[in-house]
């Protein structure tokens, strides 16, 4: 079994190798290796998107690294290949982000990228620091919450999130002035608004449900 954390120089993803290298070592889940090889990320048995800045600049960055997405897309939409996308590396998911200009995203989840805009001027953006989740009625049977329940904390970084065309789509939320979108899916693709390899017990639990997801 081989993960590959994806790396498209779109930030420091120690923290994230080391998490993941970590939960996989504890349940016996093969070797995660951070690579920016199409060859290697077409061969992966489980792909992980990270990503840190703004949608646009990521994008051009993923693009840039020629190969890179058409391998991603032949792993996991034509392989049905387990996909987790983590912050920015979620919102690529959507169908567009409208962060400084429209760019379009994968389409792989339906929905744009929008601006939060809490409903209380007392809440800053972005919208940093820890809150609690809530699971969606819908997606409470779903493996990746094997251990999680809606009240646990994860960290989040971000000023824009996901607003899904279809509300099936929606796993997680946390209130935030308003819902804000915290886990997206369906079939064999997560994304992941926060970071769940700094967000503790939680964060560590979720990856480890991830590498054991068999969708």
């Amino acid at each position: 079994m081989h993960t590959v954390i994806v790396d498209y120089e779109s930030g420091n993803l120690h923290s994230a190798e080391k998490a993941f290298q970590r939960m996989a070592a504890e349940n016996g889940a093969g070797r995660v290796t951070v690579t920016s090889d199409p060859d290697v990320v077409r061969r992966a048995d489980r792909i992980v998107l990270p990503g840190d800045g703004a949608f646009p600049a990521c994008r051009k960055e993923l693009f840039d690294h020629r190969g890179l997405f058409e391998a991603m897309e032949d792993a996991v939409i034509g392989g049905g290949r387990p996909f987790l996308g983590i912050c920015i590396g979620m919102q690529m998911l959507a169908t567009r982000g409208l962060e400084y200009s429209e760019t379009p995203g994968f389409d792989w989840i339906g929905g744009d990228v929008v601006e939060i805009t809490p409903n209380d001027p007392t809440f800053k953006v972005p919208h940093m620091g820890w809150n609690d989740l809530v699971i969606d009625p819908q997606a409470a049977d779903h493996a990746i919450f094997d251990g999680i329940k809606s009240g646990d904390h994860t960290y989040f970084v971000h000023s824009y999130h996901m607003v899904v065309s279809d509300s099936s789509h929606r796993l997680a939320h946390v209130d935030y002035g308003g819902d804000i979108t915290a886990i997206v899916g369906r079939d064999n693709l997560l994304g992941m608004q926060f970071h769940p390899e700094k967000s503790q017990q939680t964060g560590l639990r979720l990856i480890s449900n991830f590498l054991k997801w068999t969708p």
